[in-house]
């Protein structure tokens, strides 16, 4: 039996050697936007996982951009030459080839880490002002953004598009955009959160002006063989807000930018939104995103068994998944995936002799 879950797969100049992506993780772990020797211990460890392809967690084209003061970026000489370490020694002991995702927080800014209590920084811990397309918290206890300025959008698209500069000189081998999670492009996008009511709110086209000019500007930076995605939102979960109609429309509208493929995930645009808890919860609106908009797409949320992740990508639906849970639970998930379909993946020579063919436990499972 051939896998589909390993079958290779092209997306523009990039050809990866399966259809698994470790989704990118917020670590937490950065000074002042650079990597840190916890950033090479972990993306130096899911090189090897089994993955096709890694992505490097939401990183940050402003300091104020940030989520947290821990959240990795891209704005700085000194960002670069740490991320570029990280990534160079990643590559070298791994298989796995990288991508970015680069992001702007939005008014989801200026929070604490989780294990600090996720919500917004007290006076007493260096908070900053945070931006979004309307003056409008993303819950109680949270910061008062402040409406977005024609000045403040100029700024960062040209940051994105200095961020994503930065990351084809380290040599990233795909790059995306967060339109995702509630965080500053969503945050546009999203009509529960976007209640402006000049050339960027109100009808679709003119929530999409920003986030487009963005997908734009970047993509004319960006080399046509370096594939260029996104993860958009696949729903709001709530009424009046996203809906996968939604979700089709933005990505025919990225498509028609020259994006190369799109991640599907979901919720996030609210406090108290709740995503649904069944496994694979995304994948039916990433099968209509590749269905209707005729893009490539990947799906995420809820996906953790091999079995699960075949039937994905098998039927048609999706043409990657990714996992992030899943490798942090099982860093050698790829590897065990690809036994459990009769699958071959790539391992570090000094493992070898723990693999199926030359130790009887693993054979056998």
């Amino acid at each position: 039996m051939t896998s589909a879950l390993f079958s290779p797969i092209r997306l523009a100049g990039l050809e990866l050697a399966n259809r698994i992506a470790v989704s990118p993780m917020c670590q937490y772990s950065a000074d002042d936007g650079s990597a840190t020797d916890w950033h090479l211990m972990h993306l130096g460890m899911l090189a090897n996982s089994g993955a096709g392809l890694v992505v490097v967690e939401a990183t940050h084209v402003e300091r104020h951009g940030r989520i947290t003061h821990g959240c990795l970026g891209l704005y700085s000489d000194d960002n670069e030459a740490a991320l570029a370490r990280v990534v160079y020694q990643a590559r070298r002991a791994g298989h796995a080839r990288f991508g970015i995702q680069l992001a702007h927080s939005g008014r989801k800014g200026s929070a604490q880490k989780p294990w600090e209590g996720g919500g917004a920084l007290k006076d007493s811990e260096d908070p900053w002002p945070t931006i979004a397309a309307s003056a409008l918290p993303f819950g109680e206890g949270w910061h008062t953004p402040r409406e977005a300025t024609e000045a403040d959008m100029d700024r960062v698209r040209d940051a994105f598009v200095n961020s994503a500069r930065r990351a084809v000189r380290i040599g990233f081998d795909a790059i995306e955009l967060h339109m995702a999670h509630g965080y500053l492009a969503h945050g546009f996008m999203s009509p529960l959160s976007n209640k402006r009511t000049d050339q960027y709110g109100g009808s679709f086209e003119n929530r999409m002006r920003f986030p487009l000019s963005v997908a734009r500007a970047v993509r004319a930076a960006v080399p046509k063989e370096v594939p260029l995605g996104a993860r958009i939102t696949g729903s709001d979960w709530r009424e009046d807000g996203l809906t996968p109609d939604d979700a089709v429309n933005i990505a025919k509208a990225l498509k028609a930018e020259g994006f190369d493929f799109l991640c599907v995930s979901s919720g996030g645009v609210a406090l108290d939104i709740r995503n649904p808890s069944e496994p694979g919860y995304n994948v039916a609106i990433a099968a209509r995103v590749k269905r209707e908009a005729g893009i490539a797409a990947r799906a995420v949320g809820l996906i953790v068994t091999p079995e699960q992740a075949e039937a994905v990508v098998s039927k048609g639906e999706a043409d990657m998944v990714a996992l992030g849970r899943g490798f942090l639970d099982d860093p050698h998930w790829g590897w065990h995936a690809a036994k459990a379909l009769g699958a071959e993946v790539a391992r570090p020579r000094q493992y070898l002799r723990a693999g199926p063919k030359l130790w009887a436990p693993a054979a056998k499972g």
